[in-house]
């Protein structure tokens, strides 16, 4: 047995490398496409695959669980779910600049719905993926390295020829960071490049006369176009777009609103969320133009319809759409790629600038090794050409050889011992033969057919096209501009097949403002049973049905349809209704659960307390809690924006039972559990901030607890039930607060 050393270290240091060294695997081997061709690795392993396994465009669909089984064994060891999610996406056309996957069967949808499992679908290349994507893998254009392995063979980077970052864009999240690139206009951004290649000073904004700005695959209208260049400065930013809607007259005068494009943000569960929110908008009385509203979209394209009544402001309301629904959104742009092994943000220029020297490096290997190739053949052909004209002297030789490796040994140093001649004379001119090795392998192996005279005559043709060859490859490798010719000829040919219009739109618009229709503000009553169910009426129905309003319902308050009510529960929280969200109408409607217009929460806390908000503004509250805490609050301290607050600060275990407004003329009488009272003047509790605790009130006796606080004037009679008893409050003796209090008797 070894002795094994233990190594002593900082414990903080080790986490700190170690979690350093998972966040770096993540950015470079999982969240973050590279630069070069624009794609992440599982991308870039499942178009390989598909290369590899010949599943190329003209050739028939293969299933897709084929295809993520056999990337999963080979090259992408995280899981089939991850490799069928991006051979999904590759073919989804709404999500994607350009398809780069030729899918078959259900790939989903654009409202989310999600793509078959994998053992139902299909796919194959797409036509540009492998004219644009996979061509020239097999010149030995890029690096290879081993898979995880190192069974097989997988490449670092694919050559792509387009900049493919732009075009189809990207998303990731990495550890502590995230990429998000929108996808652009394949013809523009081949002629930024252009631009790019012959003038390497040029600007962003020079750049942008050919992008005119993203060109989402869904389409729609970019709004902030001024302020795209310094997007495209600095690489970051917020890019505002819009839903396109065209107004369509109906019959009687009514027109409907139709959404024909949408933002790139709304895909998948945002449609719904628009669906439901437009919804929401009519049942909350922010519309009444809107009668009703349809999804009538196919695969032809989107096509949602809002049918509006007569008469409707049709622009005001399309402004409304814009302001309170996601038909007009954000796309946070954050271009992060991984270049030269890091994680980078750059933009529009560095991007490019990126992609062309990558295009050179790409070039310069390709014709390298074309040229070595056609070197290879001229030396060959020469070989042969010269072997024609010394034919039956060759012939000679092999005839008077005893084994192959004396003949090439006379070809190649004219080595001529072991070989028997005709004459002297032979013998001198074969002992001047200097072939090389490649040569002398080429005139052995070749057929007498190729003495023919035609076939003489096409091997000097071809010598002439070798050189020729040979010629424009070394032209191409010593001049740029003979090469940045070629790559923009390539790049001409692609656009010239694969190029589309542009979708989306890019414009200035204005801030979309409309107006709100204005409520008439009045008086209402609202009532909550003990149910929990609650809703706002008219005080004039409310006054014909106070008695049996009173008895049916738990909490009686008036107030204004315009304001807030405020729910302070025994957890210590307050929340906030707004009385329009509250339904209006008829005294036996049923009426809402507080739950859905509320964050309170039926189920975990209770109601100690309703009040209206602006008339609490000027009053004070009188906070009491189970363990006997007490104090005052200004009513001004609860003006909140927020739906729910914490209400007052409680120690453990306890609960708040009573909030009631309070003046410092009253008299204060807490209650407990066991039936001891203490009488007080209001005036002895003390003010406090909502977040303090308060003073004791009374003290308690073991497993005894406060269970009323009352308020009544100075001078009046007030009478409560404890048990079966009747306690006059006014009666009891006035004492101090923090007392023992007194056992009713």
């Amino acid at each position: 047995m070894q002795d094994s050393q233990i190594i002593r270290t900082e414990y903080s240091d080790v986490m700190k490398k170690s979690y350093i060294d998972y966040a770096m695997s993540v950015i470079v081997a999982r969240a973050l496409p590279d630069v070069r061709d624009g794609l992440k690795p599982v991308q870039r392993r499942t178009l390989y695959d598909m290369y590899e396994l010949g599943i190329r465009y003209d050739r028939p669909y293969r299933k897709c669980a084929r295809i993520v089984g056999d990337t999963m064994g080979k090259y992408h060891p995280h899981g089939d779910s991850s490799i069928y999610e991006s051979l999904v996406v590759m073919a989804q056309e709404f999500k994607k600049g350009m398809i780069l996957v030729d899918g078959h069967g259900n790939f989903g949808s654009i409202e989310g719905d999600g793509a078959a499992a994998m053992r139902y679908t299909e796919a194959r290349l797409a036509k540009i993926t492998q004219d644009a994507y996979l061509a020239d893998l097999d010149k030995d254009i890029v690096d290879f390295m081993p898979n995880f392995d190192e069974t097989e063979k997988e490449p670092e980077v694919l050559p792509v020829r387009i900049p493919n970052l732009l075009v189809n864009g990207a998303e990731g999240i990495a550890v502590g960071m995230a990429t998000s690139i929108p996808t652009h206009n394949l013809g523009e951004v081949i002629e930024a490049v252009k631009a790019y290649m012959k003038n390497d000073d040029i600007s962003t904004k020079q750049l942008m006369k050919y992008i005119k700005g993203p060109d989402f695959p869904t389409g729609g209208i970019v709004v902030n176009k001024d302020e795209l260049l310094n997007i495209y400065e600095a690489g970051s930013g917020k890019i505002k777009i819009r839903g396109k809607v065209e107004v369509e007259e109906m019959k009687g005068g009514k027109n409907r609103l139709v959404i024909t494009e949408i933002p790139y943000t709304m895909i998948g569960a945002g449609i719904g969320k628009f669906l439901n929110d437009v919804c929401a908008l009519v049942e909350s009385k922010k519309t009444s133009d809107i009668v009703d509203i349809s999804n009538q979209s196919s695969k032809e394209g989107i096509r949602i319809v809002i049918e509006l009544k007569r008469g409707a402001d049709v622009e005001n309301l399309t402004n409304m759409l814009y302001k309170k629904t996601r038909l007009e959104d954000t796309f946070g742009v954050n271009m992060l790629a991984v270049a030269n092994g890091r994680p980078e943000t750059m933009g529009l220029k560095k991007i490019i600038e990126h992609h062309v020297d990558f295009q050179f490096e790409l070039a310069t290997r390709k014709y390298q090794n074309l040229l070595k190739k056609e070197q290879d053949r001229k030396e060959i052909q020469e070989g042969l050409i010269k072997a024609c004209d010394v034919i039956d002297l060759i012939i000679e030789i092999l005839r008077g050889s005893q084994s192959v490796k004396d003949a090439k040994a006379c070809l190649t140093n004219g080595v001529t011992e072991n070989i028997k001649f005709k004459s002297s004379i032979s013998k001198k001119m074969a002992a001047m033969l200097r072939f090389t090795e490649r040569q002398a392998t080429a005139i052995l192996e070749m057929r007498l057919y190729k003495l023919i005279g035609l076939e003489l005559e096409a091997l000097m043709k071809e010598h002439e096209e070798t050189l020729k060859n040979i010629a424009r490859y070394e032209d191409i490798l010593n001049n740029y501009d003979s090469m940045a010719e070629v790559i923009m000829a390539d790049l001409d040919k692609i656009k010239k097949e694969f190029a589309r219009k542009r979708r989306t739109a890019v414009e200035n618009a204005e801030e979309a403002v409309y107006e709100e229709n204005k409520i008439e503000e009045q008086e209402v009553v609202f009532l909550m049973d003990r149910f929990g169910y609650a809703k706002t009426v008219d005080t004039n129905i409310y006054e014909r049905n106070k008695e049996a309003a009173d008895a049916e319902n738990k909490h009686v308050l008036s107030c204004m349809n315009t304001g807030k009510l405020c729910i302070f529960t025994n957890t210590g929280k307050m929340h906030q209704v707004k009385v329009l969200d509250l339904p209006y109408g008829k005294f036996r409607d049923k009426g809402l659960p507080i739950d859905n217009v509320s964050n309170y929460d039926s189920t975990q806390e209770n109601i100690v307390y309703i009040c209206d908000a602006e008339q609490m503004r000027y009053a004070r509250l009188l906070f009491a809690t189970k363990q006997g805490m007490i104090k005052k609050v200004e009513g001004n301290e609860f003006q909140v924006a927020k739906r729910t607050i914490a209400a007052t600060k409680l120690q453990p275990e306890d609960e708040l039972i009573s909030v009631q407004v309070v003046t410092d003329n009253q008299q204060v009488v807490l209650q407990t559990k066991e039936g001891y009272f203490l009488r007080f003047p209001a005036q002895e509790v003390s003010g406090k901030k909502k977040g303090a605790i308060g003073v004791r009130g009374i003290k308690l006796r073991k497993n005894d607890e406060l269970e009323h606080a009352y308020l009544f004037e100075e001078g009046t009679e007030a009478k409560v039930i404890f048990g079966e008893k009747e306690v006059t409050l006014n009666r009891l003796k006035v004492a101090k607060r923090d007392g023992n209090g007194t056992k009713a008797r």
